[in-house]
């Protein structure tokens, strides 16, 4: 059994913590993400020390040499690919922050990951989960317009959990988003969904909230915003109510929002805008997923298939 790293040298926690506190001025990333950085970081500099080096002093060698006992110990390619990004922003971060210093992680290659499909719900799945609800009761009328507005809108669950009462714009239908990076975009609403939301609007929320008071659009009994588990929790509980059998996830909803809008044909650039994906190739995968089911109708029902 492999010994612990020892913990980061205070030198090396407090580079570690300076480039955590730059990357999160400069590009407003969550705190899950800064919190991976961090632990990346903290890894390496911690095998550095084992050997007698530090985040300063790394070249290539020994940055290979750390990736390389990563796998060793059972690293996934996605781990090892993520640890590399970081690796990357990092030293190149301290080569911009100290003009002449070198940067050891500059031709560092991620290993190649699977593409793998994302998992969409059928289009009946959909209506069984969005029915399951129980709309009678304040907190069901606010699961279901969370559930019609993620699944009409495609955001991401942070979105949605985040969303201020304040961005809605029911007069025109639409919400403005504050995504990735502080993007804003505006999504259309549905009026479907729309419908669900002005209902809890007016009939639930006032009776979860009482007396108290909150920004937040979504709450929770306690007054309070939703949480992305407690999100995560309900969203299961009404697939099981749905008879939906498969592990689902808030982001189901997403790839579904996606995938249901280009089945349907929709322009792939518009699907981007509405995700909010800032580069078209992370837009495109759900293209794949389309040709999959068509793939898999042709063999079901064609003759020849």
């Amino acid at each position: 059994m492999s010994t612990p790293a020892p913990s980061p040298s205070d030198h090396d926690q407090r580079l570690i913590e300076h480039f955590l506190d730059q990357l999160w001025a400069e590009r407003g990333l969550a705190r899950s993400s800064l919190s991976s950085y961090g632990a990346d970081l903290r890894g390496l500099a911690g095998w550095l020390r084992k050997q007698s080096s530090s985040l300063e002093q790394a070249d290539q060698r020994l940055l290979l040499g750390y990736l390389s006992d990563r796998l060793t110990q059972g690293s996934k390619p996605r781990s090892g690919a993520r640890l590399v990004s970081t690796l990357r922003q990092f030293y190149g971060w301290r080569a911009r922050e100290n003009l002449g210093t070198p940067d050891p992680a500059a031709d560092l290659s991620p290993p190649k990951l699977p593409r793998a499909l994302p998992k969409a719900l059928t289009e009946g799945e959909v209506e069984a989960l969005l029915a399951a609800p129980d709309i009678s009761e304040p907190l069901g009328l606010r699961d279901k317009a969370m559930i019609e507005l993620l699944y009409a809108s495609g955001l991401r669950v942070s979105e949605l959990v985040g969303l201020p009462a304040v961005s809605l714009s029911l007069a025109q239908g639409v919400a403005r988003i504050l995504g990735k990076g502080n993007k804003e975009r505006l999504v259309p609403l549905g009026d479907e969904a729309q419908h669900w939301i002005e209902q809890y609007l007016a009939d639930s929320r006032p009776l979860i909230l009482g007396r108290r008071v909150s920004p937040s659009l979504f709450v929770t009994q306690r007054g309070e915003a939703m949480t992305r588990q407690a999100f995560w929790a309900l969203i299961k509980r009404h697939a099981q109510t749905a008879g939906i059998v498969r592990h689902i996830s808030p982001h189901t909803l997403r790839h579904s929002f996606a995938t249901h809008l280009l089945n349907h044909g929709a322009d792939l650039r518009v699907v981007q805008l509405l995700l909010g994906h800032s580069d078209l190739s992370t837009t495109q995968i759900y293209t794949m997923v389309a040709r999959e089911a068509l793939k898999k109708l042709h063999l079901e029902h064609h003759p020849r298939g």
